[in-house]
Parts: structure tokens; C-alpha cells; sequence
């Protein structure tokens, strides 16, 4: 029986492992798996060596404070894989937990054939880490068709993909009349899945809702959760105690109630991807402490935060980034462009054009499964 280990690092690369894995189950009966991962890769039955929560870290100062914590998973973590010796270490995104983990591994068992899937992003900051990738990297998976000329410079194995999350989903209608009033059009609210981002934007978008509540009576708000931060979200949406907020985290409801939106604010990140993929306007909110902010602004080469603005070189998803990221800003925002329909149509016209871009012909998890099993068969 082949095996192979998955390496995630946080809810967004477990959701994103989860499509890989999905789709080499319905091909191949004969594989062995375990993790490191979280809810999704749990519901196909891969057993994870511990809780997810235990690693998810963001931020320089943050990794710097657990830096003794994070080293000792490390080496527990290639322990592991050392142990289950399986033909493929399956990594994904969270390159500074799961490259060094695949770095060390290759360095004990050159045998173990290593494949990242998303790419870390040398086109932002730190290209010269592609030389570094080619001594322990047998293959890497790409998500954006324009990052293929980094790695073919340094001649190695790459395939783009596309990104899971702009593939087709089935879709599955459920009542969701115990969750939303009918009367009311939806502003969809993603606060991100990291605790550290969470706790920073959680209560400016509360802030946000307030405001709204005191301009406006037809809106639902709803937060887009992970399994790891609902019960928190939950416990400080009870505090405000208003009766047109509500907190999800079941995927079905979450694509259901998204497609539904009339707006979403998002934290900057690949949950943005799904936004457009569903055409739904939206603007992005992101902030961190300003040590960590003044450490990204000196290394980061790109002027914006958001994918389909890098892409195109210029503000397609208005980005509201730290001092900018403030209620009082989000509300303004976001109440122009439900003002102006024409703005909204725009953007979603925009970023479909964009979008055409960087799908896959097929999709993305069929094509990065057959990538796995090529190197299972060889």
C-alpha cells in the first residue's frame, strides 16, 4: 500500500489539501494517509498527529514569541514522517512551518518524494528562496499561471494548476430560513481564520455592523467562520446582541449563503477568491500590529494585497490596510458602492475577466491529483 503524509499549517491549506485528497480517494482505493491537518481533511478520514490549532500562527513578532514552540513541532512533526516513511510528503502552503519540515525530511530520506502545492509567493518578497527550494523540492504546484517563470529559472518541476477554490461546486440548496430573514438582503463578513487575525478584525467589523444597524433595517450579517474560531465569533457577536447577525461555519450553508450576498467584506486572503468566484462585490480589510506592519512594508515588493489587484497593477477590490481598516472607513465603503450598482457590476465584470485568467482547463484538484499519482506510479 502507498502512502502519503499531508502537511498543512492552517484551516485555508487544510481546505485546500482537502480537494487533492477528495479527488485521489474516488481514483485510487490503495493509499495510506495521515497529517497534519484540520476539519476537512478529518471528514475524508485522514487521521491528523495533532490539533491543527497547535501551529497556526501569523505574523513576524508572533512566530518570534513562539519560536521555541514552533521548532519543537518541527522536529516532531519530521519525526513523524520519518516514522510513517511514506512514498510522498504532500505539503501545502504555510511555507515557513511546512518547507522546513520537507527541508529536514528530504535531508533523513532523499527517498520520500516532496510536492508543494502553493507556491510561496517569491514573486512578493524573497525570490531568491527558489534556489534554496531545488536541494529538497521534487515538484511544485502552482496556482497562478504567471509564477511558472520563477521556478523554470531555477529548472524545477512545476505544473500550474489553477486555484481549488475557483472550481465549480455542486450546488446543494438548503432551507436557510432558520438562519436568515428572507425580507432582508445579505452582507456577507469574513474575518479570517488565523485567531491573531480574528481578534484584530472581529471587533472592527462588529463596529461596522453597528454603524450600519443605525443608517439602515434591510440587512442581514453574516459571519463566515472555520470549525477553530466559530465558538469565539459566536460568544462576541452575543455581546452586541442584535437580531440580524448570524455565525456559520457548515461549507454547504457558507457557498449558499455567499452566492446569496448582495456585498462581502474580507479579509485579505484566498477566501477572496471564492467572493469573486461567486461574483459578488466586495472590499478587503486587513491589519496587523505595526511592528509586523513596518517589517512587511520593508520587504514586500508588491503595492497591493489583494491577488487580482497584484495581477492587474492597479485597485480593482478597493483594499482597506491598517489605519484605513476602521469601521467608520468600512461603512463608508461599502454604503457607495450599495449606492452605486453600476460600481458593483463593474468590479464583478472586472474580476471575471481576471479570473479567466487563472482557472484551470479542467481543475485544479484533478490536475494537481494526477501530478501525485504520476509520482506514486513512478
Amino acid at each position: 500500500m502507498k502512502k502519503i503524509f499531508v502537511l498543512t499549517g492552517e484551516p485555508s491549506g487544510d481546505k485546500l489539501a482537502s480537494t487533492v485528497i477528495n479527488k485521489l480517494q474516488q481514483n485510487h482505493s490503495d493509499i495510506e494517509y495521515l497529517s497534519v491537518g484540520g476539519s476537512h481533511l478529518n471528514k475524508l478520514g485522514v487521521k491528523s498527529i495533532y490539533d491543527l490549532k497547535e501551529i497556526t500562527y501569523i505574523g513576524f513578532t508572533s512566530v518570534i514569541l513562539n519560536l521555541f514552540k514552533i521548532r519543537n513541532k518541527i522536529n516532531k512533526t519530521v519525526n513523524e514522517i520519518i516514522e510513517f516513511n511514506p512514498d510522498i510528503l504532500f505539503s501545502v502552503d504555510s511555507p515557513d512551518f511546512t518547507l522546513r519540515v520537507a527541508e529536514k525530511v528530504k535531508s533523513i530520506n532523499p527517498k520520500i518524494k516532496t510536492i508543494h502545492y502553493v507556491a510561496p509567493q517569491v514573486w512578493v518578497w524573497r525570490e531568491g528562496r527558489v534556489k534554496k527550494f531545488k536541494k529538497f523540492l521534487d515538484h511544485v504546484l502552482l496556482l497562478f499561471n504567471f509564477e511558472k517563470k520563477y521556478f523554470d529559472k531555477e529548472n524545477i518541476q512545476n505544473t500550474f494548476v489553477g486555484h481549488p477554490l475557483l472550481e465549480n461546486k455542486e450546488n446543494i440548496k438548503t432551507n436557510l430560513s432558520n438562519i436568515i430573514d428572507e425580507n432582508k438582503k445579505i452582507i456577507s463578513l469574513f474575518a479570517g481564520s488565523r485567531t491573531s487575525e480574528t481578534n484584530i478584525l472581529l471587533p472592527i467589523l462588529i463596529d461596522f455592523i453597528k454603524l450600519m444597524n443605525e443608517k439602515f433595517n434591510e440587512y442581514n450579517f453574516i459571519f463566515h467562520a472555520t470549525d477553530q474560531n466559530i465558538d469565539f465569533i459566536k460568544d462576541e457577536v452575543k455581546k452586541i446582541n442584535f437580531n440580524n447577525v448570524e455565525v456559520i461555519s457548515d461549507e454547504k450553508i457558507k457557498s449558499q449563503i455567499l452566492s446569496s450576498s448582495v456585498f462581502a467584506v474580507s479579509k485579505s486572503g484566498t477566501v477572496s477568491l471564492e467572493i469573486c468566484n461567486a461574483k459578488i462585490p466586495s472590499i478587503i480589510v486587513y491589519k496587523m500590529n505595526f511592528i509586523n506592519f513596518f517589517i512587511v512594508k520593508f520587504l514586500v515588493k508588491t503595492k497591493f494585497a489583494n491577488i487580482i489587484n497584484i495581477i492587474n497593477q492597479k485597485e480593482i477590490i478597493p483594499e482597506l490596510i491598517q489605519k484605513e481598516c476602521n469601521s467608520k472607513e468600512i461603512f463608508r465603503s461599502v454604503v457607495y458602492f450599495l449606492k452605486n450598482p453600476e460600481l458593483m457590476k463593474k468590479q464583478i465584470l472586472d474580476v471575471n475577466n481576471t479570473l479567466k485568467e487563472i482557472k484551470s482547463k479542467t481543475s485544479s484538484s484533478s490536475e494537481a491529483s494526477a501530478v501525485v499519482s504520476n509520482y506514486l506510479s513512478s
